[in-house]
């Protein structure tokens, strides 16, 4: 049985990803879904007045909003579904899964915001720069501006 983790943090962004893949005349494995609620984060002035217990119970309140609206698409077909809310780094909890699991494909249906960095799901790869390129384009833009004059 294959196994997907799919990261969400939106059900309609997450639907249109996954309707691809559960298309009906799709010859296709059976697959074990893991759907891992990514919950937003609370501001830290919000976090300053409500407990950690009010902030909990916030975030299963959400997680079950958006899975009653995944889980039974991703179940049509007979598919087994496990739903987990994310906790921690993405990259540790992935592992964890993984680890318990097995290895499997990887989809973070996560709305892309703008100016906002999302922590990667899949973790950097090995020989891969980090970070360098932004200062590398932010040296050249620079030296183009002063040379424009």
């Amino acid at each position: 049985m294959d196994t997907t983790i799919v990261y969400v943090d939106e059900a309609a962004h997450a639907l249109g990803m996954l309707a691809p893949l559960l298309q009906p005349g799709q010859a296709r494995a059976p697959t074990r879904w893991i759907v891992v609620g990514c919950a937003p984060r609370i501001t830290h002035r919000v976090s300053k007045w409500v407990t950690h217990s009010a902030r909990e119970s916030w975030r299963g309140k959400w997680a079950e909003k958006v899975f009653e609206q995944i889980v039974p698409l991703l179940q049509a077909s007979g598919d087994p579904v496990i739903t987990h809310l994310a906790c921690g780094s993405l990259d540790e909890f992935t592992a964890t899964l993984r680890a318990r699991h097995g290895e499997g494909r990887l989809v973070d249906a996560r709305r892309p915001r703008p100016g906002a960095d999302l922590q990667s799901a899949r973790g950097p790869h090995p020989g891969e720069p980090r970070g360098v390129w932004g200062f590398a384009t932010m040296l050249a833009g620079s030296g183009l501006l002063l040379t424009a004059d």
